[in-house]
């Protein structure tokens, strides 16, 4: 969902596990989906840990736990990695997350969440061990995000981060632009430049 980003001040998800491929984020029996509907894709997040066999929901795993929710997703290291499937991204958009804090991202995923207005959030391997022990013992403890200042803060401590966010993808996210909207606002600037340099 295009949304303009500027401050996000949210409760969290934590999902303090390493290496969450993108098959576990949206298994691959979902591709086949002729759908591109946000909310069926967010439906299915995480769906083999999310549902027990019977279709029920298994009360041990983070999205039924009702203590947690909010638009940040805090996950272990190394998160996004195995095949490059866009739909991970669509998932994680589509159940709500706006934004996913971890120590690292595959390349991959990191750019299908940017291009799906979720904002890969990547801080040290410290900060996140902090940022799981503090919700795990105040699960309505809340993080800020700010895009402009490009910092995150753990606001139950204080600690801030900064967090890297290349300028092209920062000013799309804080306009809510995909790449043909950019394009189609640089259109007056693109003609005139044809214009200037036609043979």
């Amino acid at each position: 969902m295009k949304q303009k980003f500027d401050i996000i001040e949210s409760t969290c998800v934590p999902l303090p596990l390493e290496n969450v491929d993108t098959d576990q984020i949206i298994p691959a029996r979902f591709l086949k989906a002729t759908t591109r509907e946000e909310s069926f894709f967010g439906e299915n997040l995480f769906r083999d840990w999310r549902y027990r066999p019977d279709g029920t929901p298994d009360p041990g795993f983070v999205l039924n736990d009702p203590r947690y929710g909010g638009e940040i997703l805090v996950a272990g290291k190394n998160f996004g990695s195995g095949s490059s499937r866009e739909h991970a991204a669509w998932a994680i958009a589509g159940y709500g997350f706006r934004v996913v804090i971890s120590s690292f991202f595959a390349d991959i995923h990191k750019n299908n969440e940017l291009n799906n207005f979720v904002l890969p959030v990547v801080v040290s391997e410290p900060f996140l061990a902090e940022l799981f022990a503090t919700l795990a013992a105040d699960p309505s403890a809340k993080v800020r995000v700010d895009v402009p200042a490009q910092t995150v803060t753990n606001l139950s401590t204080g600690r801030t981060e900064s967090f890297e966010l290349n300028g092209y993808k920062k000013y799309c996210l804080m306009n809510a632009l995909d790449d043909i909207d950019y394009l189609l606002e640089q259109k007056a600037k693109i003609e005139a430049y044809e214009q200037k340099h036609a043979l």
